[in-house]
């Protein structure tokens, strides 16, 4: 049994943060409190599934008391801390205190990747490698701190296109000629490789299926999101749930069989649901 517990794992939620467990505009996950607390006490596994940077995520889990693993720059990377599961993790590297399996593209590719999509198609694209720190908070509400964790960038570049913010045909053609995704967040858009929030969760909750079935029960999959960009995640699991945008809309494009809808927008929305599935 690993240190946190195996035999306790019957189910695991995976969550977006931004706009989801998030607040929007605060950033902060008080909100939700009772849904964490209720997670914790009854040793479920929240996993951290984001756009962001593994230099942002592990500022947040040490706020939220999380040691489970977690997932990278749209699907970029799972990260998983060493000797979490109790048997051997096939095809992992190591970073640091963690297993690691990636499956982005570098991210010096993207940049570069990028620059010739940008001359390709005739529009103004600013990544975040173009943008100091304090260009990208003013853009996004961050904070410059937060802003200089976001530039520690592995395996996805998010991009503003100046002028229309519209994303065209053309754009999307020659992403897709060289092989690469994208993808739209709550406030930009992502260039990246051949990964997903789904691929990455799938892969991970393959681990946590072994662990339950060496303990002799099922698992329940559960995954929290408020768009598009989470919808491959959400259509990975038993259970998917999708909380309001900040206006009160469901995010357009997202429908699962058995897709729950929360009540309410971001934290507030995460606290109802996950509280009503656990009762």
């Amino acid at each position: 049994m690993s240190k946190n517990g195996t035999s306790s794992w019957s189910m695991v939620v995976f969550t977006d943060l931004d706009g989801t467990l998030l607040n929007s505009r605060t950033y902060r996950f008080d909100e939700a409190g009772e849904a964490l607390d209720a997670l914790h006490a009854r040793g479920i596994p929240v996993v951290l599934v984001s756009s962001k940077t593994r230099a942002e995520i592990e500022p947040i889990r040490s706020q939220l008391r999380n040691d489970h693993p977690f997932i990278v720059e749209n699907g970029g990377a799972v990260f998983i801390p060493a000797k979490y599961f109790s048997f051997p993790l096939p095809a992992t590297g190591v970073s640091g205190p963690y297993r690691v399996v990636e499956f982005g593209m570098p991210y010096p590719l993207l940049r570069k990747a990028l620059k010739e999509i940008e001359r390709d198609v005739g529009l103004s694209l600013t990544g975040y490698g173009d943008l100091s720190a304090d260009d990208i908070a003013s853009r996004t509400g961050l904070s410059s701190k937060e802003a200089a964790l976001a530039k520690q960038r592995e395996y996805d570049e998010p991009f503003f296109i100046e002028g229309t913010h519209r994303a065209t045909p053309g754009l999307a053609a020659a992403i897709e000629r060289r092989g690469l995704n994208w993808t739209t967040g709550d406030r930009c858009h992502h260039l990246m490789g051949s990964q997903d929030k789904g691929r990455a969760v799938r892969r991970l909750i393959e681990y946590y299926r072994q662990a339950a079935a060496d303990h002799h029960h099922g698992l329940t999959t559960v995954a929290v999101g408020n768009s598009l960009n989470d919808l491959p995640m959400l259509a990975a699991v038993d259970k998917p749930i999708l909380v309001r945008q900040t206006d009160g809309s469901y995010a357009a494009g997202v429908d699962l069989p058995g897709l729950i809808h929360a009540p309410a927008p971001g934290p507030v929305g995460w606290n109802q649901a996950i509280l009503s599935l656990l009762r």
